[in-house]
């Protein structure tokens, strides 16, 4: 006989009797057991799913095991009053159902109290009407789920639809890549149609142990991509891109590494995945890690921005299993409300890299100054030298007097800032291909007295020979033009001077020459010349390099007309000229700049007190920009002049000024050439009224003054405005404008902010009552 004496502890207290059949008694409930038994068959397939990599439905069954591990434990712990522990036997069970429902397993039928049918002891027709309601309930359930998703789905996209901007969220978590040395990660978002990049750099400085070099930003690696608006959205394609630039010896085989240069930065790969269905949101699984295949230069003069394309163009990549592992994730809102909103994947330490150009709705404050300088391309003559030189660029910014601007430069987002930036060498090439952008952000105050300089020296791979190396040629261009706008946007083939190493590195060498082979063909000297040409004591070299350039800018415009509003004070006697050019400014323009233009039309309405000589221009330049954002292209803007309102304006007597206009063009209003001007005015209405209520409050704040004087003032202003609209008006005899300024009256009354709650307007008996009192809407 079999005899033993034996305690298992792990789910089930057993108790062995030695009789002549050996029977198993648990001391568990039967629930207990019920659940025991269906997480050891879980567990069975959820292993299945992790092989077969379903993730979704090892995601759900991952969920419902944690569920029911923790209700076991509250079950088993004996603490819970009656009442909780029968909602928590239904909830148990009711997972139970469901759980095996979806994994396809048998479906467990069950009394009113959630225990199993004895099929021993229950009649047929019993089981078979047990069956049907567990049916239909775990049916139910399904429904709901289904249900719960599809709300879930139709919130993000009416949350998404009801935003104008966007965020790629990513989180680094491992670059597998036998690399050998230091190394730079640069992720950005490329357009492979336009092959140009749409974004800033996200940096991470990657050391030769296979580690972040800043060992606390471990498992922290995330950047958000912001900016981005429904212009992106309806790219045909965007890629994320990862280059990759190792930091170190010229070439990996030499072993020889004290007689090596070191620090510089050569080409190693780049990794691309197609993230177009994420950033349209057909794509949405923030858990999911993505793995991007690498792909190593082919020799380490093939340019990074060639193997991109080469990638992109590939159907498959032979990674050998390198790669990038990523997250990402689609947010909607600009960067303060995706903290606000999603602090669990964005905080303060997230690495924010910006859109390179602006994004679809610049609010009021968001003061930007940035300018972005891309190396393009060179073409570098081998000199006395038997091969092509191994270029290396160094840009930094200076100042008219040759002093260094310091820490303005970004190579980019998570990355300090640095005063000068060295580019990638591209070993014995003669016309290398850089493509690398950094931002330059410099204060406001310098941006006229400041030039990029780009220096160019041959990198020797030997230490001794390096060190003798010098600086061969010198390029630079002024980031203000001679009309003060600033550096157009664009490509620029920039002059190549050589001279003196010394001599290069003072500013007044060159600072007087022209920067730009336009810039010369326009003083008289040929651009295309082969050989050399003596500018004072620097040379024009056979060498070419050409850069591309993108200011981002609140501040600074490169529109001369705008230029010269914005800065009115400089030269008063332009004013009434300035004033005219606004309205033949595009648009676009006028937008980027639009507190700063706000501003400055009430200023000069402000500053001009008492005077009115420019109190109609001012009224029309408020017109066009209203009418301005009211157009379909610059809608968008709508929130962004109401904050302005309620938050930026602060012009205390405008209300008395633009009342004034109002009135006077509806008094002239059959004069010839006024006609066209004030339907222009009545469209825009609402809004000069919000400006008018608003400069009305504030004045009366700066006084303390009681609000009947506000209302009587505002039923001088609606006075005007009924007349203009009513039946008496000037246009009654032309019935179509008519009904539209009538129209339009009626649409804006709705829509104006009434800081009175004492105003109330008649329309049956044609008056506005007062309190008690009754103003008569007469044109006296």
């Amino acid at each position: 006989r079999f005899s033993c004496n034996l305690i298992i502890r792990s789910f089930f207290n057993l108790q062995i009797y030695k009789k002549q059949h050996e029977t198993v008694i648990p001391n568990e409930l039967p629930l207990i057991q019920e659940v025991t038994t269906t997480l050891r068959e879980w567990s069975i397939i959820w292993r299945q799913l992790y092989v077969v990599n379903n993730r979704e439905m090892f995601r759900s069954v991952r969920h419902m095991i944690y569920d029911l591990i923790e209700w076991r434990s509250q079950i088993l712990s004996g603490t819970l009053p009656q009442d909780e522990l029968k909602e928590l036997k239904k909830k148990v069970t009711a997972k139970i159902d469901y759980g095996n429902r979806i994994l396809d397993l048998d479906l467990v039928v069950r009394d009113e109290d959630g225990n199993i049918l004895d099929p021993e002891q229950t009649s047929t027709i019993s089981l078979f009407r047990a069956h049907e309601i567990a049916s239909k309930q775990v049916e139910e359930r399904l429904q709901e789920e289904k249900s719960q998703k599809q709300n879930i789905d139709i919130n993000r996209q009416a949350k998404f639809a009801a935003t104008p901007s966007f965020a790629l969220f990513v989180n680094l978590k491992n670059v597998v890549c036998k690399i050998g040395e230091d190394a730079e990660v640069l992720m950005s978002l490329y357009d492979p149609l336009e092959s140009k990049f749409i974004s800033e750099n996200y940096l991470v400085r990657w050391s030769s142990c296979g580690l972040p070099k800043d060992i606390d930003r471990l498992h922290n690696l995330r950047a958000v991509f912001t900016d981005l608006g429904s212009k992106d959205l309806k790219r045909e394609k965007i890629s994320f891109v990862c280059q990759i630039v190792r930091v170190g010896r010229m070439e990996l085989r030499d072993n020889n590494t004290r007689k090596l240069t070191s620090g510089l930065r050569r080409p190693f790969g780049v990794a691309v995945m197609d993230v177009t269905d994420i950033i349209n949101g057909k794509v949405d699984d923030e858990d999911k890690q993505h793995f991007i295949p690498f792909q190593p230069v082919a020799g380490e003069n093939d340019f990074l921005q060639t193997v991109i394309n080469k990638v992109i163009a590939a159907k498959e990549v032979n990674h050998k299993g390198q790669g990038l592992w990523v997250t990402l994730k689609l947010l909607p809102g600009d960067i303060h409300q995706i903290r606000k909103e999603f602090p669990h994947l964005v905080d303060r330490s997230t690495a924010v890299a910006r859109k390179m150009g602006f994004p679809e709705i610049i609010m009021p404050g968001d003061v930007r100054n940035d300018i972005y300088v891309t190396l393009v391309q060179g073409d570098f003559d081998k000199g006395s030298k038997t091969t092509a030189k191994n270029v290396e660029v160094t840009v930094s910014v200076y100042d008219e007097d040759g002093k260094r601007l310091e820490s303005v430069i970004f190579p980019g987002a998570g990355d300090e800032a640095i005063s000068e930036y060295k580019s990638v060498i591209y070993y014995q090439v003669k016309q290398p291909r850089w493509f690398e952008t950094v931002k330059v952000a410099i204060p406001i105050e310098d941006v006229n007295r400041s030039h990029l300089r780009f220096t160019f020296r041959h990198r020797s791979s030997q230490d001794s020979k390096d060190k003798s190396e010098k600086i061969f040629a010198l390029a630079f261009v002024k980031l203000m033009r001679y009309d003060g706008t600033t550096l157009r946007d664009g490509e620029h083939d920039l002059i190549v001077y050589k001279a003196e190493a010394k001599k290069l590195e003072d500013a007044s060498t060159y600072l007087s020459l022209p920067s730009t082979k336009i810039e010369l063909e326009e003083k008289g000297h040929s651009a295309t010349g082969k050989s050399m040409q003596n500018l004072g004591s620097c040379t024009i070299s056979k060498d070419s390099f050409q850069i591309s350039t993108l200011v981002c800018s609140t501040k600074l415009t490169q529109n001369v007309d705008l230029l010269g509003l914005l800065k009115w004070r400089s030269n008063t006697n332009l004013l009434q000229q300035n004033l005219k050019q606004l309205m033949k400014v595009d648009g676009g323009e006028v937008v980027k700049f639009l507190q700063d233009t706000l501003d400055a039309l009430f200023n000069i309405m402000m500053e001009n007190s008492e005077s009115e000589t420019f109190d109609t221009l001012v009224f029309d330049a408020l017109v066009f920009i209203i009418g301005l954002i009211a157009d379909r292209k610059f809608q968008h803007f709508n929130p962004v002049l109401e904050t302005y309102i309620k938050k930026h304006f602060s012009a205390t007597l405008a209300y008395t000024k633009l009342t004034k206009v109002l009135k006077t063009y509806v008094d002239n209003a059959e004069k010839c050439g006024i006609t066209d001007q004030l339907f222009k005015a009545m469209k825009a209405l609402e809004y000069i009224f919000k400006f008018i209520v608003r400069s009305r409050i504030l004045f009366n704040q700066d006084r303390n003054l009681f609000r009947w004087e506000s209302c009587c003032e505002i039923h001088k202003i609606l006075n005007v405005t009924y007349t203009l609209a009513g039946p008496t008006n000037h246009f009654k005899t032309e019935k179509n404008n008519y009904l539209l300024l009538q129209i339009r009256f009626t649409d804006n009354m709705t829509l104006w902010y009434w800081p009175l709650d004492f105003l109330v307007l008649s329309t049956n008996s044609q008056f506005f009552s007062v309190g008690k009192t009754q103003l008569s809407m007469t044109r006296d």
